[in-house]
């Protein structure tokens, strides 16, 4: 728990309140209209993890936490401030399912992007007699052609989450009235109405997404392929409308307006892009958070089977952007420090500033110890769920910090591997990174990130906050205060880091052996997935 203030800009005139659900917990800004952040606060919600792959959260715990921190965030600010915040943003963690009763409960935990137990189910739906990469080529032909795409069969797509509830909880699948996404459904919260957004449903594999500039829907061939029922997911919006007022309720609660505007908003990705400031065609950026990706805009639709790419409809209305993901990424130096610090409520963790301090005892390369991020399987640029990840050539004289630093440039390697696959996507280089999430805060992994990547990195300005800031700003070009070109010029970049010529030939070749470990054993943890 970590509470954040800054003085007012004596300039400001009005204030968009921003909620932002991450997989750790949920992050609360109050900001200014520039960007600036007035009062932060943020909470920590726990993982519910099972042997047989699902990934659960407690919706009931997000709403106490984000209340929680919402109080923190509003106690310093003065009334005058208050009756000038004149929006709630939302984001959230994307390809999440929350099955919603007709009285608004939650009747189970939400699945979210973690859960895999619905491969099986999504495997069924996809294949066919003629069939590519898994997928029957009818079947692919109409996700491609109308949503630009297709499911991943990995299982930890928000359609394959429904499909798991149908199978394995009938009852609950009965008595779902609609099926929410986590931003969604804050949104219900918020405001007692249910609605979502093309780019937020994109997951869903049911949209038509072809053509941008019509009113947002579904695609009646694709919920028949899928089996899904239309009354069961929400109506869409596009991103940037306005849902609704605050409930009055809450508005008294939190000290509010009742005229305060929710807006629809968009998930963490899409979300991220506006918030850090790649907003301009093929501008790109890298987010380093308990997951990562690289993304940017494009003015055309595509689709990447083998890599498992697309362009997907983004939260700036009428454009689309490249959705990949790289599933785990920062929380690798977190499941390290755990692993650290040993058995125990009470066994001391390391803080990342002194993990820090161990990584920059090591030489680049880490001693030539390689580490393989896949704790969670892989989403792009290959979908492989079996992938598990490791330690490779451990040796006697490796040390603590021989083991933090790999772990920093393991998950540059496979961001390297994720921006090549970008690179050939969008036909062209990425010489300049925006980077945003929370281990964008080291400037050590900024560094290895240049180096490793080969490419500028421009580490944006309150990187933890990207995401919320993306959901402020979005609530602002719904209430016609902020245009998109003005976002990208208010973006502050903290600190601009460039490639160290010297480890470039060592950080080629040792890029070269983490592609190999992914060729020679991938089949490897097929096996050991399959029968242990």
């Amino acid at each position: 728990m970590k509470h954040e203030q800054a003085s007012l800009a004596p300039w400001s005139s009005s204030y968009i309140l921003a909620v932002d659900l991450g997989t750790s917990g949920p992050k609360v800004a109050l900001f200014t209209l520039e960007g600036g952040i007035v009062s932060a606060s943020n909470r920590e919600i726990p993982l519910i993890l099972s042997a047989d792959g699902g990934g659960e959260q407690d919706p009931q715990a997000w709403w106490r936490a984000i209340g929680e921190a919402m109080h923190e965030v509003l106690a310093p600010v003065s009334l005058a401030v208050k009756a000038q915040i004149v929006a709630i943003g939302t984001t959230a963690q994307w390809s999440g399912t929350v099955a919603l009763s007709s009285s608004g409960t939650p009747l189970m935990n939400s699945i979210i992007w973690m859960d895999a137990r619905g491969a099986a189910a999504m495997q069924r739906l996809c294949g066919g007699r003629l069939s590519f990469e898994g997928y029957g080529l009818s079947k692919l032909a109409q996700w491609v052609y109308q949503t630009g795409g297709a499911p991943g069969l990995s299982g930890k797509d928000s359609l394959a989450h429904i499909l798991l509830i149908r199978e394995r909880f009938p009852e609950i699948y009965r008595q779902t009235a609609v099926f929410l996404e986590p931003k969604d459904y804050l949104n219900f919260l918020f405001t007692g109405k249910i609605a979502s957004s093309l780019d937020t449903m994109a997951l869903h594999w049911v949209t038509n997404n072809r053509d941008l500039t019509k009113t947002p829907r579904y695609a009646s061939r694709l919920l028949a392929l899928a089996g899904l029922e239309r009354e069961k997911l929400p109506p869409l919006l596009a991103s940037t409308s306005i849902l609704g007022n605050i409930l009055p309720s809450l508005a008294r609660e939190f000290g509010l307006s009742e005229q305060l505007k929710v807006v629809v908003g968009s998930p963490d990705i899409p979300s991220a892009a506006v918030g850090s400031g790649a907003i301009s065609d093929y501008q790109a950026h890298l987010c380093l958070g308990t997951s990562s990706w690289i993304t940017c805009h494009v003015p055309f639709k595509k689709t990447g089977i083998v890599t498992k790419m697309a362009t997907l409809p983004s939260a700036v209305p009428g454009r689309y952007f490249v959705a990949n993901e790289q599933e785990s990424a920062a929380y690798c130096l977190q499941y390290l420090r755990q692993l650290l610090a040993g058995e125990g409520a009470n066994a001391p963790l390391l803080t990342f500033a002194e993990m820090e301090a161990e990584a920059e005892l090591s030489p680049p390369g880490a001693k030539s110890l390689l580490f393989t991020p896949w704790l969670n399987g892989e989403r792009t640029p290959v979908d492989d769920h079996a992938l598990r990840g490791g330690f490779h050539h451990l040796r006697l004289e490796h040390r603590r910090s021989e083991l933090v630093r790999a772990v920093y440039e393991g998950v540059a390697f496979n961001s390297r591997w994720l921006k090549q696959a970008v690179e050939a996507f969008i036909g062209r280089p990425i010489r300049s990174l925006h980077l945003i999430g929370g281990g964008a805060q080291s400037r050590l992994w900024c560094q290895i990130l240049a180096d490793v990547l080969g490419c500028e990195i421009k580490q944006i300005a309150a990187p933890r906050h990207a995401n919320a800031r993306g959901a402020a700003w979005l609530a602002a070009a719904g209430l016609g205060l902020l245009s998109f070109d003005e976002m990208e010029e208010k973006t502050a970049v903290a600190e601009v880091f460039t490639p160290h010529a010297q480890h470039r030939g060592l950080y080629d070749r040792l890029f070269g052996e983490f592609l190999a470990l992914h060729r020679a054993t991938k089949q490897i943890h097929q096996r050991l997935h399959r029968h242990y």
